[in-house]
């Protein structure tokens, strides 16, 4: 395990086109950090250069305490987990899973292999598929194989570029728990790459808000979700969105633009700041999202989302009053920063 440190990180293309700018990031042994952003944002460049897919333009990256901007990627010691897995189809899971081992010839007897997978694959819940092919597993099975081949490695960090967008939605909300488990049980340095902030909320103990190459914020999942720095991180975390109101909505809280998420949004049928019509209606069991129609708001802004109990008999055609919050409310000023 160790820890990595970016230092003024920048990777600019031959068309000069800057797709990181100057990235600093401390990353802690052991840690569980999580990189997220709009497609685009820079982040998979970022994880390649971490691995040494990627050339680094300028600036420093070190693993541990040593410097590895030179390194092959071999030398860095780092696993990765690829989006579509990369495995070997005519391999068996045993094979895929040693394949790694096997590349350093001579260096572990046929017993010390077989120790390494089958101790990967109790791991991952994988011993009785070891004789089985690729093409012949679930979409879960295969992203297990293909930690299971990082796991063998003894790496001092695995790196995941987007392991679960493949899968469907009940097996990302299993496989999230299984990659947090194991890293509770490995306790290895994890960067992880995703543009899910479910995944990001859920899994992270840091979250990286990337933007057109730059970090908007880093911190817990909670501090992020309670503190936005600026309109982009308010706007990007939290599903459903933060509602973001400008112009008299906003100016009477002293603020070119006020934030209110859906949870913290007063529901009533008589009263309250905001009159609005409910357009949608999504049920989804214990809360109910209500997508209102807001009247006295700014061109353009008055869709409103509001969270509202699973009972609360509210459809489509009702008419509500909404008050926000007033403790739990987010300003930000003609810049964009939070006051």
């Amino acid at each position: 395990m160790a820890s990595i440190t970016l230092t003024d990180i920048v990777k600019q293309y031959g068309d000069g086109y800057p797709a990181v700018n100057g990235v600093s990031l401390d990353i802690k042994d052991g840690e569980f950090v999580i990189l997220v952003g709009p497609s685009g944002c820079g982040k998979s460049t970022l994880l390649r250069m971490i691995v040494g897919l990627e050339d680094i333009t300028s600036g420093e990256l070190k693993i541990g305490d040593e410097v590895v901007n030179d390194k092959a990627p071999r030398d860095r010691h780092l696993a990765m987990v690829f989006q579509n897995y990369a495995l070997y189809p005519h391999l068996t899971v045993f094979e895929n899973i040693a394949f790694p081992l096997r590349l350093q010839k001579g260096k572990f007897s046929e017993a010390e292999i077989k120790d390494h997978v089958e101790f990967a694959a109790d791991t991952l819940e994988l011993r009785e598929h070891l004789d089985r092919k690729p093409a012949n597993l679930s979409g879960g099975q295969r992203q297990r194989v293909a930690m299971g081949r990082a796991i063998v490695r003894e790496a001092q960090a695995f790196l995941f570029d987007e392991p679960l967008s493949n899968l469907d939605a009940a097996l990302r909300g299993t496989m999230r728990l299984e990659i947090s488990e194991l890293h509770q049980q490995l306790k290895t340095t994890m960067i992880y790459v995703t543009h899910d902030q479910v995944e990001a909320m859920t899994m992270a103990d840091k979250i990286v808000v990337l933007n057109a190459g730059n970090i908007e914020q880093v911190g817990s999942p909670l501090e992020l979700y309670r503190n936005p720095r600026n309109l982009f991180v308010a706007g990007f975390i939290g599903s459903p969105r933060m509602n973001l109101l400008s112009g008299a909505a906003a100016s009477k809280y002293s603020a070119e633009t006020i934030g209110v998420r859906p949870e913290h949004l007063l529901i009533s049928r008589t009263e309250g700041d905001w009159k609005g019509t409910v357009g949608v209606a999504e049920h989804l069991g214990s809360d109910t999202f209500l997508h209102v129609h807001a009247e006295g708001m700014d061109h353009g802004m008055d869709h409103i989302t509001v969270r509202a109990e699973g009972e609360a008999g509210l459809n489509p055609g009702d008419t509500i009053y909404l008050t926000p919050d007033a403790q739990k409310l987010h300003r930000f000023g003609k810049d964009g920063i939070a006051l």
